[in-house]
């Protein structure tokens, strides 16, 4: 029998969820899925396509497209992270740019896109050994995970973090401008229609506010380790 599981990280945007799920998948040498990054790549699709803006959103013209997006997950050997690709091509900074979360919780509030990331999903942890991260993996995506945690933070610190993060970037970014985001992303992922932003029955708990990412990753490991190690 395999020993390998699947592991849903849960939670509101910048809580440390991707960051950790990097650095567990390559402790346990699991794929790591970054779902949020499916869902950028396909807000920066979109917006190249000028099928969405701040002021206009055609969504039939998006749904329609949808046999035209491939999106998936290759290697980068020179920093060996899984990064995500779009019709074959790396668009890892692109997607990270506030132009990109702005519209991204749009994007994902849309049922027939959330249909086919889903799908996507399946596809990619059909052989377990994978660590997905986002918002609805231990609800909607992988309910029946063996492992799912739900990652939490203050809005100010989780704000902090996002432009400390756009700022390597950005130099004009400012902290009101991602704080507004931060705000209007929890807004829009808790309340939308399709898959919203909760945490599963199941999900472990994980205030992420007062410990570094090395405290993070051996608190989650404290939980993964013994549940691999049974399934051995």
């Amino acid at each position: 029998m395999s020993n390998k599981i699947i592991i849903a990280i849960d939670g509101t945007s910048s809580t440390g969820k991707s960051s950790l799920a990097k650095r567990i998948s390559k402790k346990l040498n699991y794929l790591y899925i970054d779902s949020g990054a499916m869902y950028r790549a396909l807000t920066y699709y979109a917006i190249q396509k000028n099928f969405i803006s701040k002021n206009h959103f055609d969504k039939t013209k998006l749904i329609n497209d949808i046999p035209n997006i491939y999106i998936d997950f290759k290697n980068n050997p020179i920093n060996n992270n899984f990064e995500v690709h779009l019709n074959g091509i790396s668009y890892e900074k692109n997607i990270r740019s506030l132009d990109v979360s702005n519209l991204v919780s749009e994007i994902a509030t849309v049922n027939e896109l959330r249909q086919q990331m889903v799908r996507v999903q399946h596809t990619l942890g059909l052989n377990k050994g994978v660590i997905m991260d986002g918002r609805d993996i231990g609800t909607v995506v992988f309910p029946k995970a063996e492992l799912k945690f739900f990652l939490e933070a203050t809005m100010e610190l989780r704000a902090k973090r996002r432009f400390d993060e756009l700022f390597l970037n950005d130099k004009n970014i400012t902290y009101s401008e991602v704080l507004k985001n931060i705000k209007l992303r929890d807004n829009q992922d808790a309340n939308r229609k399709h898959s919203p932003l909760k945490k599963a029955e199941d999900a472990l708990l994980i205030n992420t506010d007062n410990l570094t990412l090395d405290e993070l990753e051996l608190k989650l490991l404290s939980y993964i380790n013994p549940i691999i190690t049974k399934n051995l």
